[in-house]
C-alpha cells in the first residue's frame, strides 16, 4: 500500500475490502496513522473499521476494564489487555476484543518484545460488550472465532437484553442471566458484577 489510507470518522465504512489485501505491516502503519478509529483485520483479509463508541459503551467498557483489572491485580499473574489492543490470531486476522486476559503459560511462548505491536498471540479469555450499532448475528461469528483461534473462555456481554452468551470449545453456547458471572478456567475467581454494568446504560 503505497499511500496510508486516512480514514474519516463521520462518514465511515464498517468495512473495506482492499484488493490486494495489506500485509501485517501495512495494517499496523495503517492502524497508527487513524489512531481515533479501531480497525480489525477478518481471516478473509477485510479491514473492519469500528467508530469512536457512544456513551453508555463507553462508560460499560470501562466498568468491566475496572473490575478485570482489580481482579488481575489481587491475582497478580498474566496480563489482561483493554479494548484498544489487537492480538494477530492464527487463521491471519486480526482482532480487538473489548477486554481481554493472556495468561503466564502463553506469554511465557511469545518472543522477547512481541507485545511491542500486535502480539501473535489469542488470548485464553476475551470479553466482547454489545453496543447498539452492532450486528449480533456479526458479533456471535467474532466469538466463534475467538474460539476456534485459541480462547479458552469468551464472553459476549449484551447489555440491551441484560444477559451473557458463554463460548467454550467444543460446547454448546450457554446463555447467563442475572447480576452477576463467575469466571471458570484461566479467569477462576474472577467474578463480574453484572449489576454494575447494567447500571451504565441508564440516564
Amino acid at each position: 500500500m503505497a499511500t496510508l489510507l486516512r480514514i474519516d470518522a463521520e462518514t465511515l465504512p464498517r468495512v473495506v475490502v482492499l484488493d490486494p489485501p495489506i500485509t501485517d505491516a501495512e495494517f499496523e502503519a495503517l492502524c497508527r496513522e487513524n489512531g481515533n478509529i479501531r480497525l480489525e483485520r477478518t481471516k478473509e483479509g477485510a479491514v473492519r473499521m469500528n467508530p469512536p463508541t457512544g456513551g453508555w459503551t463507553g462508560s460499560g467498557n470501562q466498568e468491566i476494564a475496572r473490575q478485570i483489572g482489580n481482579w488481575w491485580v489481587a491475582h497478580g499473574q498474566g496480563r489482561v489487555f483493554d479494548s484498544s489492543s489487537g492480538f494477530r490470531l492464527p487463521d491471519g486476522s486480526t482482532l480487538s476484543p473489548d477486554a481481554s486476559y493472556v495468561s503466564a503459560e502463553r506469554l511465557q511462548s511469545l518472543p522477547k518484545g512481541a507485545l511491542r505491536g500486535f502480539p501473535h498471540v489469542c488470548p485464553d479469555f476475551v470479553i466482547e460488550l454489545r453496543s447498539e450499532s452492532d450486528s449480533l448475528q456479526d458479533l456471535q461469528d467474532k466469538m466463534d472465532d475467538w474460539i476456534a483461534n485459541g480462547a479458552q473462555l469468551a464472553w459476549l456481554i449484551d447489555p440491551y437484553e441484560r444477559r451473557v452468551l458463554v463460548y467454550r470449545p467444543g460446547r454448546a453456547v450457554e446463555t447467563i442471566t442475572g447480576n452477576e458471572i463467575a469466571g471458570e478456567g484461566p479467569v477462576e475467581g474472577f467474578v463480574l458484577d453484572l449489576g454494575r454494568v447494567w447500571k451504565c446504560y441508564q440516564d
